[in-house]
């Protein structure tokens, strides 16, 4: 299991081009499917408190199922993040887990709902994200064997710049950041 999430994202004003283009990789897509992504915030410690917000608590639904995920990017006080520990697991019964987390005073913050779909190639996910109220977005993700964070980042660039194609503006925040108007 890899606990360790390298990815780059980036708003996308046209991504008809960029499936044409990993097409002709070889790239096949996923169904898309939506996904209904509630973030929380914790009792413990404000995870909107600081400047540049390091970690989110989500719980995800969609037509496959429910999942529980939490992540923590590093370097935790930069503006700009390299990479983020995750941790996510299934869940068999999400209100039961909802319950839960309201029932130890964490308070819901935002929803997410997004359409997503994911194409593969050997060592990087593609994913096309529609999020409502914020636009279209690819992320393009490490998935191989890499030496560290550092050689996993660099192959990733690599990938992205083989494309040779406009993609938009570099996106370094999550869905939950854009909707509730943080810069970081």
């Amino acid at each position: 299991m890899q606990y360790v999430e390298v990815e780059k994202k980036f708003a996308l004003p046209n991504p008809e081009a960029l499936k044409a283009k990993l097409d002709a990789l070889g790239a096949k897509p996923s169904e898309p499917t939506r996904q209904i992504d509630q973030y929380y915030n914790a009792p413990h410690r404000d995870f909107l408190a600081p400047q540049a917000i390091s970690e989110w608590l989500r719980i995800r639904t969609e037509s496959r199922g429910a999942s529980i995920n939490y992540k923590r990017w590093h370097p935790i006080k930069a503006l700009v993040k390299t990479h983020a520990d995750e941790y996510e697991s299934g869940v068999a019964d999400v209100e039961a887990v909802r319950r839960l987390l309201e029932a130890l005073d964490f308070r819901p913050l935002i929803t997410v709902d997004k359409t997503r779909e994911a194409w593969t190639l050997p060592d990087i996910e593609i994913v096309f994200d529609h999020v409502a109220g914020a636009g279209h977005f690819v992320e393009f993700e490490f998935k191989g064997d890499a030496t560290g964070v550092e050689d996993a980042s660099t192959r990733l660039q690599q990938f992205i710049a083989s494309l040779d194609m406009e993609l938009g503006e570099p996106i370094n925040r999550g869905y939950p950041h854009i909707l509730l108007g943080r810069q970081h």
